[in-house]
């Protein structure tokens, strides 16, 4: 039965225009999910990552950061349509600041290190079929950002969803495009290669990548971080953060007792019983930002050796094919984690760095904390803390989406320089100029309703 899912899945990909390459990673992990392999990791089969090294630590020459930043690309992951706020685009081309969106700011953080630097530091998308054309459309506004000829994106692969009875794809007349799936961020490797985009950036000149999210505004390019890594001659690199209690669903590096080396363990990974080791930050200090290092040549190499099956663990979601309705068939996504290759690569390594490069927006209380005045945009184009400690922002549920975040914000956030939290409960929409101060509260008596202009929330 699983072969003739197997062939069904491989017929459907190839009359999709699906490269070759993906089909062949697909079906090493389809082989992988009829053999009953789950991805779990064991808490006994890993020993806690207790002291990396700390970017705070580095001294690097300024010549060698230089040469190593003339050497690296950027590349961003932009296959998000942030449908989880209610969008139907790339949640990179929501505004974040004075009409400038996530995109727009990326492109400017990329201009103004090329401008201070002097280097050319291409700016590279992986786009999805469904956030390529809007991406290429607002692109097109910022003039010279196209580097020699190479590409400003380039497509993630899609994949099959497979029914859980009989591992055969599923069919959806309803909507054809939900039969399908991204085969997570893993899948960045083998894009690389199948669209052509890894041979044209080696070919140009250069020897490494800086990868990560379009929503984390954070994750700008970095000349210390570019020397060390060329520095320790690693073939990969992720930058780690240390946890908080608000950090205990992210994923994170561990070693595994088999071989010592570094890997990654994600919530999809764990068994249920075992969510206690995962989500305890004193056991497991530090978590997984998905900002990534790694050389070009060793990726090619590898992928080249392997026939582009880089064996990064598999991670089977069960889902049903269409998320919004729970009595439609239950299905898998196939799918693997970008940092899951730091298991890969004998020698890779890891840094900790400071908490500004993990500024992830992916829920509308993210969204309003990083519009708020408790960030400033910097000369660089990056977002920083205006304030010792960004305030805990919890909004309710009528502000998930967002056109309804936007609709009860017309005038922008309410003031949070002074707040420590801002706690919503009830649908109110905020007039100008609201404050809100230590510990705020609007609770939902009284709603729907108006905070009035200058109203003082709290303190």
């Amino acid at each position: 039965m699983s072969d003739t899912g197997l062939r069904l899945a491989r017929d459907k990909m190839r009359a999709a225009g699906v490269a070759p390459t993906a089909i062949e990673v697909f079906s090493h992990y389809y082989r992988e999910l009829e053999a009953g392999a789950t991805g779990l990791i064991r808490e006994s089969t890993i020993e806690p990552l207790l002291d990396p090294p700390r970017l705070a630590d580095v001294q690097v020459d300024e010549a060698a950061a230089h040469e190593a930043l003339a050497r690296t690309a950027v590349l961003k992951l932009n296959g998000g349509l942030g449908t989880s706020m209610g969008m139907d685009k790339a949640k990179s081309l929501l505004p974040v600041r004075d009409g400038r969106s996530f995109l727009d700011l990326i492109v400017e953080q990329v201009q103004h290190v090329r401008r201070t630097h002097g280097v050319r530091l291409p700016l590279v998308l992986m786009n999805s079929f469904r956030t390529r054309e809007d991406t290429l459309a607002a692109l097109a506004r910022h003039e010279d950002l196209a580097v020699d000829d190479l590409p400003l994106d380039f497509l993630q692969n899609q994949e099959p969803k497979l029914l859980t009875s009989d591992l055969t794809p599923v069919s959806w007349p309803a909507d054809p495009t939900l039969e399908w799936c991204p085969p997570g961020h893993g899948d960045l490797y083998t894009a690389l290669l199948a669209s052509g985009v890894l041979r044209k950036l080696l070919d140009a000149g250069f020897r490494y990548a800086s990868v990560s999210n379009s929503d984390n505004l954070g994750a700008a390019p970095d000349p210390t971080i570019a020397g060390w890594f060329a520095a320790s001659g690693a073939p990969y690199a992720a930058e780690l953060c240390r946890r908080t209690a608000a950090d205990r669903k992210g994923g994170h590096l561990a070693v595994r007792k088999a071989d010592g080396r570094l890997i990654l363990r994600d919530t999809a990974q764990t068994a249920d019983e075992e969510m206690d080791f995962f989500t305890d930050e004193h056991r497991h200090p530090f978590f997984h930002t998905n900002n990534l290092w790694f050389d070009l040549e060793q990726i090619a190499a590898a992928l080249e050796s392997r026939g582009a099956v880089l064996g990064l663990p598999l991670i089977r979601n069960t889902k049903t094919v269409d998320p919004t309705d729970a009595d439609s068939p239950e299905v898998f996504q196939v799918e693997t984690a970008m940092g899951a290759a730091i298991e890969v690569f004998e020698g890779s390594t890891a840094i900790v760095v400071g908490r500004e490069r993990f500024l992830p927006v992916k829920t509308t209380n993210d969204l309003l904390l990083v519009r708020s005045d408790a960030y400033r945009l910097t000369e660089a184009r990056t977002l920083r803390l205006a304030v010792e400690k960004a305030p805990l922002v919890d909004l309710d549920k009528v502000y998930k989406t967002v056109g309804r975040f936007d609709q009860r914000f017309p005038a922008g956030p309410p003031s949070l320089r002074e707040a420590t939290s801002l706690t919503v409960r009830g649908d109110w929409t905020f007039e100008a100029g609201v404050v809100a101060r230590g510990d705020a509260t609007v609770r939902a008596e009284g709603s729907p309703g108006t905070v009035a202009a200058g109203t003082t929330i709290g303190g």
